[in-house]
């Protein structure tokens, strides 16, 4: 039988893997320094992590991207990851990085709810285009965004041009037979519902999903699986699997602003 807990265990195939957060969050705080045009903490909702910071480009910008970080629904905040947007920054877009309420104060369903009112929030302080990007639980995020029962209201789902899901979860019933579902607390149900490749899309606008070739091979699957079946529901699909990358250096590329990663966010490949 498949060791599920370990199909989806990337620290423990990536060597030293726990000092990278401490490192992420010196990256990320050093970057916020250097900024020139940076707003903290804007509030989209009443709970304490409910917040989203968001990084303004030099001039007016071009449209919002909304990065969404992983951790498997349980882990890190918006603080970590700042330094993701120079890239999209670099090009002249707003970059929106909300924070939300992790497992199991939360349920995953009440997540994707959270994250929907985030964009409504972002959008509502950046004109233009949006495209959505997400890591890991944060692909399963704003991939949600554009199932046939997303919240979003058509205003701001109009604006959407593209989604990036990198390393993304597509599918959560496996994870129903990991120990981290003791945190989790997913149902049968649940699992179900809050799969995006179990739900027609609502729209046509394309969605990426990026992978590191040296990922777990799971990850690759589901990001295979994601790319494919809403191919066929006319949905503009692709697989880019990143040669060489794991799961954690697969999202370095969106801090260069020459990187294909970041090109396909903003829509210029």
């Amino acid at each position: 039988m498949r060791d599920w807990d370990d199909a989806y265990a990337n620290s423990a195939h990536i060597p030293g893997s726990d000092k990278m957060p401490g490192l992420w969050a010196e990256r990320a705080a050093a970057y916020r320094a250097g900024l020139k045009n940076f707003r903290a903490d804007i509030a989209y909702g009443a709970g304490e992590r409910q917040k989203l910071d968001l990084v303004l480009p030099d001039a007016d910008s071009k449209g919002l991207v909304v990065f969404v970080h992983g951790g498997y629904w349980m882990r890190f905040d918006k603080s970590a990851w700042t330094d993701l947007a120079e890239g999209a920054r670099r090009h002249g877009w707003a970059v929106a990085l909300p924070s939300y309420t992790l497992t199991p104060a939360a349920r995953i369903s009440d997540i994707t709810a959270e994250i929907t009112v985030a964009i409504a929030k972002a959008a509502s302080l950046v004109a233009g285009p949006i495209r959505l990007a997400g890591h890991s639980a944060g692909g399963h995020l704003v991939t949600r965004m554009l199932c046939d029962d997303s919240r979003l209201e058509p205003a701001v789902f109009n604006r959407i041009s593209g989604t990036l899901s990198i390393s993304g979860l597509h599918d959560l019933r496996p994870l129903l037979k990991t120990k981290m579902n003791d945190t989790l607390r997913m149902t049968k149900e649940e699992a179900a519902l809050e799969s995006a490749a179990l739900h027609l899309p609502r729209g046509h606008s394309p969605v990426t999903a990026w992978v590191g070739g040296g990922e777990r091979p799971e990850f690759i699957r589901q990001s295979d699986l994601m790319a494919n079946i809403w191919t066929g529901f006319d949905v503009p699909t692709s697989l880019v699997v990143d040669p060489g990358l794991n799961h954690f250096t697969v999202i370095d590329g969106l801090k260069d602003p020459a990187s294909p990663i970041t090109a396909r966010l903003i829509g210029l490949d």
